[in-house]
């Protein structure tokens, strides 16, 4: 995948908040701090290109993705912290673009737990499906057959909560541009460190979309708006290269998910489908014996995947709104300070 070796200035129509820090005579404690924040950014990114590729998009990979967007958006909230930037100094714009930000994030996890839910709900049938399984009996196979007919019709099935999520990453990339930050060094680590919270945020976000529409027209390529001169540029290319190259490759063999633990109970799925309708013979008892037993394990997996994968895309979600929450609520109280701008509880000790 192609990306440009020169920042495109002409997207941020705000100005260019990324020249080196070095040369923009900051503060070296300011310095310091982006410094950090930037070297730990690159890590989580990294974190998340496995050695295996058959990783990518298994519901323990989208986990980890998901819990590396929460430390991201700790991170910035500890940014916030030891930058020491009161509410009442904070510019009107910036305001506006994390509020803006905030409201569309937590749209956009709603779509991802109702899916979650969804797929989670599905589990009932596939474990009704194994109870009939457990007779002998012919009508209750032909039982069986008839429940993992709706399953599978179930999963194949659009989910209108994350059809609708294309226009909201529309709005997140348009949302990388960056107020003009003017007389304030604080405020420029600040916008540049948001930015790359932001860029990690909304192409996780992407992947997920295209995870649970089972389609790649949510898939975003970011390569043009990132500028190569960022220290974690590099590591984001590789990220997105390596992720989206997988997710196609996928799609281009006729599947209907990228879901790892999804794909392989549709094939146990498969297996049995037709010594259900059709009877078996006592030949192949035991081929049929095994077909049920992978039924089992797969399914196991799958829900305890979907299970996991709800907790962390629950706990960015609460991350978001305290945030959130937070600032309104320091701004109505006209607070010297956010006690948290992204997920500290507004009862915790203000900084100075």
């Amino acid at each position: 995948m192609s990306h440009p070796q020169e920042p495109q200035r002409s997207f941020f129509h705000f100005g260019n908040p990324f020249r080196s820090p070095k040369g923009s005579h900051l503060p070296p404690g300011l310095i310091s701090l982006l410094d950090k924040f930037e070297k730990t950014l690159s890590e989580r990114l990294q974190k998340l290109v496995p050695k295996d590729k058959s990783d990518i998009l298994s519901l323990s990979w989208m986990k980890l993705a998901m819990e590396s967007l929460s430390e991201i958006h700790r991170d910035i909230k500890n940014l916030i912290t030891e930058l020491e930037i009161p509410v009442t100094d904070w510019d009107e714009k910036w305001i506006d673009v994390y509020l803006d930000i905030s409201v569309k994030l937590l749209d956009i996890t709603i779509a991802f737990t109702s899916e979650l839910t969804r797929l989670n709900q599905g589990h009932l049938l596939l474990q009704c499906v194994l109870h009939k399984l457990e007779s002998n009996s012919p009508d209750q196979f032909l039982r069986a057959y008839s429940s993992l007919h709706s399953w599978r019709e179930q999963i194949r099935s659009k989910n209108p909560r994350v059809e609708a999520c294309r226009p909201v990453l529309d709005n997140l990339v348009e949302s990388l541009d960056l107020p003009k930050v003017r007389n304030s060094a604080k405020g420029k680590v600040l916008m540049r460190a948001m930015y790359g919270a932001k860029v990690a945020t909304t192409y996780i976000c992407s992947v997920f979309a295209a995870a649970f529409s089972g389609s790649t027209d949510n898939l975003l390529d970011l390569s043009s708006t990132v500028p190569a001169t960022l220290p974690w540029a590099q590591v984001f290319y590789n990220v997105q290269t390596t992720v989206n190259t997988e997710i196609k490759n996928i799609f281009s063999r006729g599947e209907f998910t990228v879901l790892r633990e999804l794909l392989a109970v549709d094939n146990c799925a498969n297996k049995l489908y037709p010594l259900l309708q059709d009877g078996f013979s006592p030949a192949q008892e035991e081929s049929f014996k095994h077909s049920v037993s992978d039924l089992r394990k797969t399914a196991e997996k799958l829900s305890q995947g979907l299970d996991n994968l709800s907790k962390v895309v629950d706990d960015f979600f609460k991350i978001v709104l305290s945030g959130r929450d937070a600032l309104l609520c320091n701004l109505r109280a006209g607070c010297a300070s956010p006690n948290s701008v992204l997920g500290r509880n507004t009862d915790e000790q203000s900084v100075r």
